[in-house]
């Protein structure tokens, strides 16, 4: 890579050098404003007033988020490793929409879209004050994987025979709510999250009895994979990183004594 390529790589994807640090906090508060700048867009009545002047904002800050784009893609040696990476791939889609809206009408509509550029506050993780800890969320995440999932199973079978059982019950009453197994194991996971929409309730005293043990169960089920990884961050003992992004595969999260990326081999 060019001399040039080294600098601007340095400054997108360190956050090591003061330079690099300044770039990813105007980054992050070009992220903010643009995402305000949409939740604006979306009010009719702020839209009718200032809809020009949104849009210009909008225009700008597509502009600057290409340029970043760009700017990632010529300061790398592998640019297609940046392009289909997850980020790579959020930032594509962050700015489409602005420049569909000139070929194709209604591409308005893919406004959604832009609520992507959320995504990109988690560069800030990038930054030394918050890369131990995300590493540390990641790992305990992963080692609890296995037990979490074993608990969404055996949480799915309860509901789904909870569900059958509430059926039972009340299905034979009339007017009853819970017209098929489908719709009362809907009920059932509504019931065990604690979200209780009440648009289905039981009306026999054996069926509100269970409804009643279901509820005090969900808070159990809150519990329990809080616990989890609550835990596993306990146990895990993580090692300082760095900042520093590969020059070739563009993965960060090494050693800070690292030499050599422990991704691709290639030389830090």
């Amino acid at each position: 890579m060019k001399p040039w390529q080294d600098k601007i790589h340095e400054i997108v994807y360190e956050a090591d050098t003061p330079a690099g640090k300044l770039f990813d906090i105007t980054l992050l508060w070009a992220i903010l404003i643009s995402i305000a700048v949409v939740m604006l867009e979306s009010v009719n009545s702020i839209k009718a007033i200032y809809g020009t002047e949104l849009e210009i904002l909008e225009w700008g800050f597509t502009i600057l988020f290409s340029i970043e784009y760009v700017l990632r893609i010529i300061s790398i040696q592998k640019p297609f490793k940046y392009i289909l990476s997850f980020y790579g791939l959020v930032d594509l889609l962050s700015i489409l929409p602005t420049f569909l809206s000139l070929f194709i009408v209604g591409s308005r509509s893919l406004i959604v879209i832009r609520s992507l550029r959320l995504l990109r506050v988690f560069r800030i993780l990038k930054l030394a004050h918050f890369i131990g800890e995300a590493n540390t969320l990641v790992k305990a995440l992963k080692a609890s994987q296995a037990r979490i999932i074993v608990f969404l199973f055996a949480v799915l079978s309860l509901t789904f025979i909870l569900g059958t059982v509430m059926y039972l019950i009340e299905g034979t009453t009339p007017n009853s709510d819970f017209t098929s197994i489908p719709r009362s194991i809907y009920w059932a996971i509504v019931t065990l999250t604690t979200v209780g929409y009440g648009d289905i309730a039981p009306q026999t005293v054996l069926g509100q009895f269970i409804a009643s043990i279901i509820m005090i169960i969900g808070y159990a089920v809150i519990a329990v994979p809080t616990g989890i990884v609550s835990a596993e961050i306990v146990k895990t003992d993580d090692k300082k990183v760095s900042t520093q992004a590969c020059k070739s595969c563009s993965m960060d999260g090494h050693d800070v004594d690292a030499i050599h990326c422990k991704y691709c081999g290639e030389k830090l």
